[in-house]
């Protein structure tokens, strides 16, 4: 093993990381402008969980996980994950779990509300980077490569699946299978798995009424029903439509304030948009595509297979769920209710990718590469 004394982490990684957490600090703000005009809004505790428990304990999570040596994780996996695993299943225990929005998909601890499933989505890239880069020579044998692969993504996506909550096990199914590719699996079970996919996805729409309600206003009338399940996606468009090119200017948005649901939440780039217009939006998003891109040239040069999946698997959550957000409020996505990371409000969202970012710098830090000269 290499030392790594004197390397520091990758500063382009770094500044790409700072600038995606100061634009949501900012459009944050203008946001919850748009809370504080609404009565009964407990704006006080979305602040201290978003300020607080996100930012706050997010930026310290951040240094302790740049600061660990990645390898600590490989060793930890286990207990990481069956250790996530329990935390989820607290959101059905009475009394520390609450439903909110017709699903269990958060707990109380000590006042704040936490959304368990976060930290699962890193628990599970954790599992899945150690389990791949153990069976390196075993990864085309069915049962040791998909096999171990599913029964891992099995483990997290039960107690998902029964909150419920597809959109998150979407976004795991897809960070497994990217990892899984960036493993070497054969192409014939990546055929498979996606396949299996598929075939899962139409089942949870014949079992979920609200999913099939979703993929079908996205589908066939996402504008018909605008009182109801296209109401949110109708103002959406309307606040898109009124940023334009250069937008109405910071702090400037009307949609937020009276019709856009959830403006400090998974609307936010509804309001990105109407502020900042077509430019902004289009500015936030190539600030992800440079997130990913980045993140991958860190992976290509890891000092090892479970550096780099753990790097592919971190990168590919953020910007999956963050695309998926942004893709459901322009109308090419149906609706899920995951939070735009680094940006929207969710404490624990936002926690939990800056701890895991500091995964991805530490792994810089080791890397045959040094990105920081």
């Amino acid at each position: 093993m290499h030392s790594t004394k004197g390397k520091r982490v990758d500063v382009v990684f770094s500044v790409i990381l700072g600038a995606l957490v100061i634009f949501g600090i900012f459009v944050f703000s203008s946001a919850i402008l748009g809370l504080v005009a609404r009565e009964g809004t407990p704006v006080a505790s979305v602040i201290a969980g978003h300020i607080g428990l996100g930012l706050g304990l997010g930026l310290v999570a951040l240094f302790i996980t740049t600061s660990l040596p990645y390898k600590f994780w490989r060793n930890a996996a286990p207990f990481i994950f069956l250790g996530a695993i329990i935390l989820t299943g607290l959101v059905f225990v009475p009394g520390i779990g609450f439903k909110h929005g017709g699903a269990y998909r958060w707990i109380d601890i000590f006042g704040f509300s936490l959304q368990p499933s976060e930290p699962l989505k890193v628990a599970l890239i954790i599992a899945l980077a150690a389990y791949l880069s153990s069976i390196k020579e075993k990864i085309e044998d069915l049962r040791y490569g998909l096999g171990g692969f599913l029964a891992i993504l099995s483990a997290a996506a039960v107690v998902v699946l029964l909150q419920p909550d597809n959109g998150t096990f979407g976004i795991m199914a897809a960070t497994g299978g990217a990892m899984f590719l960036a493993s070497g699996a054969p192409g014939k079970h990546i055929g498979a798995l996606i396949l299996a996919g598929v075939c899962l996805f139409a089942m949870l729409l014949v079992v979920h009424d609200y999913a099939r309600e979703r993929v079908m206003t996205f589908l066939f009338h996402p504008v018909e029903n605008h009182q109801t399940s296209g109401y949110q996606i109708e103002q959406s468009f309307i606040a898109i439509g009124a940023g334009g090119m250069y937008g109405r200017g910071y702090g400037n948005s009307l949609q937020k304030f009276e019709h856009l649901p959830e403006p400090a939440g998974d609307s936010i780039f509804a309001i990105i948009a109407e502020e900042f217009g077509f430019i902004g939006g289009l500015l936030l998003i190539s600030t992800f595509v440079l997130f990913l891109v980045r993140g991958l040239s860190i992976a290509a040069h890891a000092p090892d297979r479970f550096g780099a999946l753990l790097v592919v698997g971190i990168v590919t959550y953020i910007v999956v769920q963050s695309f998926l957000n942004i893709a459901a409020l322009l109308g090419v996505a149906p609706l899920t209710g995951i939070p735009l990371i680094f940006v929207s409000q969710g404490g624990t969202a936002l926690l939990v990718a800056l701890g895991a970012s500091g995964i991805v710098l530490n792994v810089s830090r080791h890397a045959r590469f040094n990105f920081s000269g």
